[in-house]
């Protein structure tokens, strides 16, 4: 069985918006007229620990499948439609908030996660700091083991630079230019 495995790490930006601004727009931002790909976000669990003021969330995404339509040769790759699960802890007393998302959708065959965090920008307190950091492992595709992880790195790289376009552009139409 060939193993393909890829990690990717320490993407990271600044939003030059306040910690609390972002991490409701990032809370609320889904689905958004700006990612045709996103269909749904559904809360399914949400908690508050009242001793530390953590804020537990678990939420489903339904996302279209973005598989090139040559890739879904392999029937295990011919659905419309891919579930993610997003588990998301906000401490806005210390102000970040981290998030970790994988894969729902080929379990058998692909693994995918993320993790993110949000944070307060040791460099301007007014701005969020953004890390990243992901894998991505594909078994049992044969030879197309190689072009669909290229093609899911190439995928989540994009992901990210539009979610982060699209995070800042809400926060601009809601509340104007970014602090400096």
């Amino acid at each position: 069985m060939n193993l393909v495995s890829i990690s990717f790490e320490a993407i990271v930006t600044h939003v030059c918006f306040a910690f609390l601004l972002v991490s409701f727009c990032l809370c609320n931002c889904y689905p958004s007229p700006m990612e045709k790909h996103v269909i749904a976000v559904k809360t399914v669990e949400e908690k508050n620990d009242l001793s530390t003021g953590i804020v537990y969330r678990r939420r489903i995404a339904t996302c279209q499948n973005v598989i090139p339509e040559i890739l879904r040769k392999v029937s295990v790759l011919q659905v419309s439609e891919i579930y993610l699960e997003e588990e998301s802890w906000l401490n806005a007393q210390e102000r970040n908030m981290v998030l970790k998302t994988h894969c729902l959708t080929w379990t058998k065959f692909a693994s995918l996660s993320e993790e993110s965090v949000f944070r307060k920008s040791l460099e301007n307190p007014n701005w969020t700091e953004f890390i990243q950091k992901g894998r991505i492992s594909i078994t049992g595709a044969g030879l197309l083991n190689c072009v669909l992880e290229a093609f899911a790195q190439a995928f989540l790289n994009q992901g990210v630079k539009k979610g982060i376009k699209i995070m800042e552009t809400l926060l601009q139409e809601q509340y104007g230019c970014p602090f400096s």
